[in-house]
């Protein structure tokens, strides 16, 4: 699958949806059957939205939502009570497994020069990059089977805790697919819409996606080229630092100590106030650093660390200490691995 790149205004193409339309007419006599979401109030609202201040032709969309179809197994997915949160120290060996640093050894090997070249103009270290992609979708192996076009309907329209930010997503989708000439019928991914091997929302994809080959698409589907650039630019946006450390095991002393732990993912102390309530840490931090203090729960006991600004960086990707944790490690593993220190 791909996406060509270059913007355009004006309406939904109607080349876009003439494949998808024409097959559903010949299938069922020249007539488009009403699907799920063919007679929704709310698509009615959500299309004249589209129609009145994006420019969207509605008869288009119509027939766009008369294809849509809602997927009981995405909201039985998103309702599901959450499983016990595990700690670090059954979270840790689900990522950092043999398998996954092997696979992606070879990942890195197979696109070498896209992982330079990412390095080089955005700063990303590809050891990095190699890890978001192989925590997020196993290096392209699980990257979701639900059409984009079913997923953000169903969450946008028939699950109110979050219909706004589906919504949102969903109105980015379309425009994506105008802008990049794609039909939306085809492209697939999460339960939650996310896609392709860095799993981008489309809002994420309009932002940060980048056509990384220089061959006139944008395919974060199929080109891991194109997946490697867009990671490094979502990256380098959020704030990555060309050269630093990512996080720094600490030690603790004094009955203080707990006081410095944050209460998010925000940095909230300076290393050198942590150091007041009797934090140590490994490395030589300078003092006015801003960092997120965490423990985790590890198979020999309390870890303590210190997360530093590319920490925050890595959860930007993902709002999770444990998962901007996963990342980092597999990381440093594939270096190692690499560069035979391990």
């Amino acid at each position: 699958m791909y996406i060509r790149r270059g913007r355009v205004a004006g309406t939904l193409s109607l080349a876009s949806l003439a494949g998808s339309l024409g097959l559903s007419c010949a299938l069922h006599g020249g007539a488009v059957l009403a699907g799920d979401y063919a007679d929704s109030p709310q698509v009615d609202e959500f299309i004249a939205e589209m129609t009145r201040d994006y420019g969207f032709a509605s008869e288009q969309l119509f027939g766009l939502f008369r294809e849509a179809q809602r997927k009981q197994p995405i909201l039985d997915a998103v309702s599901r009570p959450a499983e016990r949160a595990k700690p670090w120290k059954e979270y840790r060996p689900i990522f950092i497994t043999e398998a996954r640093v092997a696979r992606g050894l070879d990942f890195w090997r197979e696109h070498e020069e896209a992982l330079a070249r990412a390095e080089r103009e955005y700063g990303v270290p590809a050891q990095v990059i190699v890890a978001i992609i192989g925590v997020e979708t196993f290096y392209g192996r699980n990257t979701g089977n639900y059409r984009v076009i079913d997923a953000l309907s169903t969450l946008g329209f028939d699950y109110p805790p979050r219909a706004p930010f589906f919504r949102k997503e969903l109105r980015e989708f379309l425009l994506m697919t105008r802008e990049e000439q794609v039909d939306p019928l085809t492209l697939t991914g999460s339960y939650a819409g996310a896609m392709g091997l860095p799993q981008f929302m489309p809002s994420s994809f309009r932002a940060y996606a980048v056509d990384f080959d220089s061959d006139g698409h944008i395919d974060i589907w199929k080109n891991p080229t194109d997946a490697i650039g867009s990671v490094a630019s979502y990256f380098r946006h959020h704030g990555w630092v060309a050269g630093a450390p990512v996080a720094s095991r600490a030690d603790i002393a004094g009955t203080e100590a707990e006081k410095g732990l944050s209460a998010g993912l925000d940095p909230a102390m300076s290393v050198g106030e942590l150091r007041s309530l009797g934090w140590r840490s490994r490395d030589s931090l300078d003092d006015g650093l801003p960092v997120t203090a965490f423990r985790l729960e590890g198979a020999d006991g309390d870890e303590y660390w210190m997360g530093l600004p590319n920490f925050y960086t890595i959860t930007r990707y993902n709002r999770s200490v444990m998962y901007a944790m996963a990342v980092y490690q597999l990381s440093d593993l594939l270096l190692q691995t690499r560069s035979g220190r391990r």
